[in-house]
């Protein structure tokens, strides 16, 4: 894990990883043929650029919200599935397991980035905004629990 000598080199970072979400779903979304996971992509994307937006806030503004983050069901279920490619003739699966496995990393990430904060503030950002990539997480493996497992 990266050390950060200051509160703007952690956010930087932050807002770097949350660009880089929206590129994936964004290509996600171009890429998919179906069109119910076309409108989910495209919905992370709003969700990914308001985690942007209020990374960037925080940074020029330097308010920070006091909101307590919540628990969220962790289903496990990325956790016993072979990681996949990202390629345009990916399956539905594929593309679902994908998903999942980078909403975890993500929510570590946040973890992670929570733990290390200098300040109490900060901590509860991260922990918030992992907080939201574990809904997206469990929002994935719902969707494969009810369309992938049901049929096995």
């Amino acid at each position: 894990m990266k050390y950060f000598n200051s509160i703007d080199e952690t956010l930087d970072f932050a807002i770097e990883q949350e660009q880089i979400a929206v590129d994936f779903y964004s290509k996600l979304a171009k890429n998919t043929k179906s069109n119910d996971l076309k409108k989910i992509f495209l919905d992370f994307v709003k969700e990914e650029m308001g985690h942007k937006l209020k990374l960037q806030k925080i940074k020029k503004e330097g308010v920070f919200s006091d909101e307590n983050p919540k628990e969220v069901l962790d289903l496990k279920i990325s956790d016993y599935l072979v990681s996949v490619k990202s390629s345009p003739d990916m399956t539905y699966q594929d593309t679902l397991i994908i998903a999942m496995k980078r909403e975890k990393a993500a929510f570590k990430l946040y973890k992670n980035l929570a733990a290390m904060s200098p300040n109490e503030e900060l901590s509860i950002i991260f922990n918030n905004l992992a907080f939201e990539e574990a809904n997206h997480k469990l929002q994935f493996e719902t969707e494969y629990d009810d369309l992938i497992l049901k049929d096995n």
